[in-house]
């Protein structure tokens, strides 16, 4: 697959049957059994098409226009004249980190309604496919920036367990010492460069992380300095300022970034398609001068095919890259949310298209591995979160010395009194700061 800049393709839907191979020699033919109306996964409205499929022509061309795609990801051979998609080794990773993921959110679910995690706590059922797909082919010195739903990314980036639920319960073991909580995660070791609460703003962090790297490479000339970064975001942050100027300046200065939706068709209780002019928000990528690719982001085969095109034609120095993963959330927006404003049928029809199923089904059908190796993954994975939560349950708390770290950048000032301790240490600071 290619993202070529010299390139057209009509804009399929998600459940194409199209399955031809793209070739560098012609552009990809078109379906003529294609429906021009089609409708957006989730949704009873029809998006139509007609007269934006007419106006593209398949065709070469010499021009510097940018491909826009949709639905890209066609069947692949491996270099061994394989069928196969994947290699055993490959699967069974893809495999695990999604089980853990998912694993991992149900648990939160648990110690949260049983009084041991406070505040909002958002979980990523059903989206695992995205995480999986682009991290797990990332080295671990790519930076990857979160949104409030962060912990599987952490995950996914190679967090142990253990410091991610440690830090759900507030504790000094956690990955931010308890001073990030569910919606702040980061990690300096894994490049893992936060999570963010308010939507888009680690937008402008990812560009610029993207700059940095672009910059020791090409100005400093360090060896090696090849490093993409991936910032993830929904679908509602598609509609904020800080997208569309990061789009623009990443496009100007090929930056190595890809830019990944993850359309989940919800934000918080809006749908998606009230929300936006065009809900189609990969093609947004080529308004800007960079592809826009749309996947199915309930299959984590075709999400890593597209992520892998993307990764790599950053590396090379090729720019940035927008990617909708078109996904989807079994539980609602946080723990605190009883999910009553969606269809009771778009959720069982989603339930369907389960991701890790999917993938389960993939593997055992092509022999790629048994039953009772993917049964010890799941053995594995539950006795790793027993040991995540006993872990966090018999961790400390934070010192109260914590408290005013990384607030005051004078270390005389307000957080550490004339005899170098800090005030918050006095029995007397919870009495009032009017004194102090």
């Amino acid at each position: 697959m290619s993202f070529s800049a010299t390139k057209f393709v009509h804009p399929l839907p998600l459940n194409s049957s199209t399955t031809s191979p793209r070739s560098t020699d012609k552009p990809l033919s078109f379906d003529p059994s294609f429906k021009a109306t089609s409708s957006f996964v989730g949704s009873t409205h029809k998006l139509r098409l007609n007269a934006f499929s007419k106006s593209l022509s398949l065709r070469r061309s010499s021009s510097s226009h940018v491909v826009a795609v949709s639905d890209v990801v066609k069947e692949k051979k491996l270099k061994t004249n394989s069928n196969l998609l994947i290699t055993k080794e490959e699967g069974l990773d893809l495999y695990e980190d999604m089980v853990l993921g998912r694993s991992f959110e149900d648990m939160c679910a648990q110690m949260y309604y049983r009084g041991k995690m406070f505040g909002f706590v958002h979980l990523y059922n059903g989206q695992e496919a995205v995480s999986t797909g682009f991290i797990r082919l990332l080295k671990k010195e790519d930076y990857i920036v979160s949104t409030y739903r962060d912990h599987v990314h952490a995950l996914s980036k190679g967090v142990p367990a253990r410091s991610v639920m440690s830090e759900l319960y507030g504790k000094a073991t956690g990955i931010c010492r308890g001073q990030g909580g569910s919606m702040h995660m980061f990690s300096k070791e894994h490049n893992l460069l936060g999570g963010f609460a308010f939507i888009g703003e680690g937008i402008p962090i990812a560009t610029g992380t993207a700059f940095s790297s672009k910059y020791r490479r090409e100005v400093l000339k360090e060896p090696g300095a090849d490093n993409v970064t991936v910032a993830f975001f929904g679908d509602g942050t598609c509609n904020n300022g800080q997208f569309f100027e990061c789009l623009n300046m990443a496009a100007l200065w090929k930056l190595p970034i890809i830019f990944v939706v993850e359309n989940n068709l919800w934000a918080i209780g809006m749908s998606h398609l009230r929300s936006t002019s065009d809900p189609q928000i990969w093609k947004k990528g080529p308004a800007f001068g960079m592809p826009g690719v749309h996947v199915d982001g309930m299959d984590v085969l075709k999400v890593r095919d597209v992520a892998k095109e993307a990764i790599e034609r950053a590396r090379r120095g090729e720019g940035p890259t927008l990617v909708e993963c078109e996904t989807y959330r079994f539980r609602g927006h946080s723990l605190a949310d009883p999910d009553e404003l969606r269809d009771p049928d778009e959720k069982a029809k989603y339930a369907t298209r389960d991701p890790i199923a999917a993938l389960t089904k993939y593997i055992l059908e092509n022999k790629l591995a048994s039953e009772q190796e993917l049964k010890s993954i799941d053995k594995k994975i539950d006795e790793l979160l027993d040991e995540a939560v006993e872990f966090a349950d018999a961790s400390p708390h934070p010192e109260r010395s914590q408290l005013l770290e990384n607030v005051f950048a004078d270390p005389k000032g307000f957080g550490i009194g004339p005899d170098g301790k800090y005030r918050c240490e006095d029995p007397k600071f919870t009495q009032g700061t009017a004194h102090v």
